[in-house]
């Protein structure tokens, strides 16, 4: 005897039912990817003390030697004297490492923002934030706007310029790779070659010497050199920031760092609470002003 149409249906819809729920079953859950996503999120917050750091639970923190005054104190910047010291200190706080989780490397200024792996998870050494740099590392949110500045020996022709114009014939020195070097070669167009140093040291001595008329440097450093270091020598003025927008240093980071969102979120919550700038008036409040060349 056959089945009736109606029961016919129903056992094909059973049929049906059944297919669709082994189907079901094989096929990947939308609910299970979205928790493997929010897993994977999960993984990139800035969980404090548990970032993805270099070493973990450590903070690897770079910066150049000899380390300058009055961004370092006594040359060692694991003291957290000076400015960029204290600055590293809390943002490493900020991140949720304590100074027994930090750890200082040694890195020359040039290398810091070259192509390729950084064995830092940022390095901080009055590396001004710039477009071209950002080809080839991260930064981090601005800690500090900054000016350049002329240093040139006290009663000399040099040290008597009050305007740009009165630059372009001296023999001006920079270290290699800083902003110091491009505003001589893009805003004074000097009819010299300028003069340049792997150290501001080297330039320092070079403009002790006579090897040169001035040197140019960011204005915090040019205050302590004038002041401790090449005594004989004055600030001739500093330049206005080209394209309106400031200058600023920035922390570097390797390109694409995982880290980069949480160290400019720890950077920007340190100006918000005003730690920056009770930092900046603690060790730069020397850096007060300068004229300004035009």
């Amino acid at each position: 005897m056959h089945p009736a149409p109606s029961a016919l249906r129903r056992a094909a819809a059973a049929a049906t039912i059944a297919l669709l729920a082994t189907a079901v079953g094989c096929a990947p859950q939308p609910e299970e990817k979205a928790s493997g996503a929010s897993s994977s999120s999960a993984g990139t917050t800035c969980a404090k003390g548990g970032l993805a750091t270099q070493t973990s639970g450590k903070l690897t923190i770079a910066t150049d030697e000899p380390a300058y005054e009055p961004w370092f104190k006594d040359d060692k910047p694991a003291n957290g004297k000076g400015f960029e010291s204290a600055v590293a200190y809390a943002v490493a706080k900020q991140l949720g490492y304590d100074r027994s989780a930090v750890v200082w490397q040694s890195v020359p200024f040039n290398k810091a923002f070259a192509p390729g792996v950084k064995t830092f998870d940022f390095d901080i050494n009055q590396v001004s934030i710039s477009t071209e740099r950002k080809k080839a590392v991260d930064f981090s949110s601005g800690y500090y706007d900054v000016r350049q500045a002329v240093i040139a020996l006290k009663g000399s022709k040099a040290a008597k310029a009050t305007g740009i114009a009165d630059l372009k014939g001296l023999k001006l020195g920079a270290q290699v790779g800083t902003t110091s070097l491009d505003y001589i070669t893009d805003v004074v167009k000097p009819s010299q070659e300028p003069a340049v140093y792997a150290k501001n040291d080297q330039a320092k001595s070079a403009l002790k010497n006579g090897q040169v008329d001035a040197i140019v440097t960011d204005l915090p450093t040019a205050f302590y050199i004038t002041a401790a270091e090449v005594t004989d020598a004055r600030i001739v003025g500093q330049f206005e920031n080209q394209g309106g927008t400031p200058e600023q240093f920035g922390l570097v980071l390797d390109k694409g760092s995982a880290l980069t969102s949480c160290v400019s979120g720890a950077v920007d919550a340190l100006r918000k609470d005003g730690t920056l700038a009770k930092l900046e008036k603690q060790w730069l409040s020397d850096a007060v002003d300068a004229p300004v060349l035009k």
